[in-house]
């Protein structure tokens, strides 16, 4: 790749084609790196203040620039710059460049805050210029992250670098009643930072437990928006499974300080959705879940009901979860080899053994059963969601609920039962305006309304 090539063309421009490498000026060894720590001991990425440091190049950046002149309007500078997610100080200076390419025009404003005020707009010049980039390069969002400067983040902050404690994995999963023992079991698999495999009746808390763990670990970490290799940008960022948060600290803004994510997939999931995706007339890409789920959670909900057979989506995860690594394929047929920082828990209401054979289950470390709840973690979660719902509980109504919902009618216990059933008391109440309380009578009618006899 050419990298920052001193030769310009006859209008100015820095070379740079459909095979230059925008990534190729990287940050050099003297940027800072001791300009602060997170919570935990995590490094936050640096703010880049020259072109550098981001690791992009000058011409890579002025198209950038150009784009967002395009699609947006008019634009003042100081805006522009948190638009493309860089520093004003490299932004003015892109600017005055395209000012004497004649690409982009002033239009005046403040000129106060070192002219973060003035408005730009393109010229004929730039818009045709802006025109030929798009028919190779049409994506327009915040500068991405060079690839390196991305798997040094994501070492940083790997989710296999906490030490989970009792009293945290406790503190954690109160919310939940649980059957003895599956704390014990549950908090070292947390530790390993590896997978884990959920099995056992549906209704029972599988997905609670996942969100739960996510918990556990705790923390915050940084997301790219986009991340770029060789030429090819990938979409990260994704405000489904993505929680911003703003600090009180400075960071280079092509990132986004999140709490760890939870990426959630199930019976929709397919084998072309774990690989780089190509979207409509976009030249650019979307990152597959377990990217968007780097130093996270990635749980893989009903397991074995996928559009595909459950050996081969199993195939598809052993060399990353043996090696840590997983490889992605562009349009192109090339590969890039990612890291696979993640902690995979897979949830199935199937027998497992009607799933996979024992070689498969092997690599997957820790298997948890979760079975249904006894009669009396029953009614303690029927007392707690009545409590959290404002709701008055009697013990007549719940020994009403077991003996002819249950027991007579011979159904086994879900932990989600009370949970259904108090919020279609809820429900109920909004309606007749009646106060909610929870009697031999309401129990009858919530049934009624819920269980289906097969």
């Amino acid at each position: 790749m050419s990298g920052l090539d001193e030769d310009l063309t006859e209008d100015g421009w820095r070379q740079h084609d459909e095979t230059d490498d925008p990534t190729s000026a990287r940050a050099g060894d003297e940027a800072p790196t001791d300009d602060g720590e997170l919570r935990g001991g995590e490094s936050r990425p640096a703010v880049p203040t020259d072109i550098a440091r981001t690791g992009l190049t000058e011409s890579f950046l002025c198209e950038l620039a150009l784009k967002h002149l395009y699609f947006g309007g008019e634009a003042e500078a100081g805006k522009l710059a948190t638009k493309m997610a860089v520093h004003y100080q490299i932004l003015s200076g892109l600017l005055e460049l395209l000012k004497k390419q004649e690409c982009i025009m002033a239009l005046g404003g403040s000129w106060s805050l070192g002219g973060a005020g003035i408005r730009h707009a393109l010229t004929d010049r730039g818009r045709t210029r802006v025109e030929e980039i798009l028919r190779r390069d049409n994506y327009c969002g915040p500068a991405p992250v060079p690839f390196d400067q991305y798997t040094a983040q994501l070492t940083a902050q790997t989710i296999r670098g906490h030490h989970i404690t009792p009293v945290r994995v406790e503190k954690a999963f109160e919310k939940l009643i649980l059957p003895p023992g599956t704390l014990e079991r549950i908090g070292p698999a947390i530790n390993s930072g590896r997978s884990i495999f959920l099995y056992g009746p549906p209704g029972n808390g599988k997905t609670s437990m996942a969100e739960c763990i996510t918990e556990t670990i705790g923390g915050e970490v940084f997301v790219p928006h986009a991340i770029i290799i060789e030429s090819e940008i990938i979409r990260v960022f994704d405000p489904i499974y993505h929680r911003e948060l703003e600090p009180d600290f400075e960071y280079d803004r092509r990132w986004v300080y999140s709490k760890r994510p939870v990426v959630v997939v199930g019976g929709e999931l397919t084998l072309d959705m774990l690989d780089l995706t190509w979207t409509g007339q976009a030249t650019f890409y979307e990152a597959p879940f377990q990217v968007k789920a780097e130093s996270g959670v990635l749980f893989i909900d009903d397991f074995g009901r996928q559009r595909c057979d459950p050996r081969q989506l199993l195939n598809r995860w052993i060399v990353p979860l043996e090696s840590g690594f997983d490889f992605l394929t562009f349009r192109s047929g090339q590969k890039a080899k990612f890291p696979f920082d993640n902690l995979i828990v897979f949830s199935t209401n199937l027998d497992p053994r009607d799933l996979v054979d024992e070689a498969f289950l092997r690599r997957i470390r820790y298997k948890i059963k979760v079975p249904e709840p006894g009669e009396e973690a029953f009614r303690q979660i029927l007392e707690a969601t009545c409590e959290n719902y404002g709701i008055v509980y009697t013990a007549a109504a719940a020994d009403h609920l077991i003996e002819e919902h249950y027991r007579k009618a011979g159904r086994d216990f879900r932990a989600c039962h009370p949970r259904d059933l108090v919020e279609q008391m809820v429900d109920i109440q909004k309606y007749s305006g009646a106060m909610p309380e929870l009697t031999p009578k309401v129990v009858d009618r919530l049934c009624e309304l819920y269980f289906v006899e097969v």
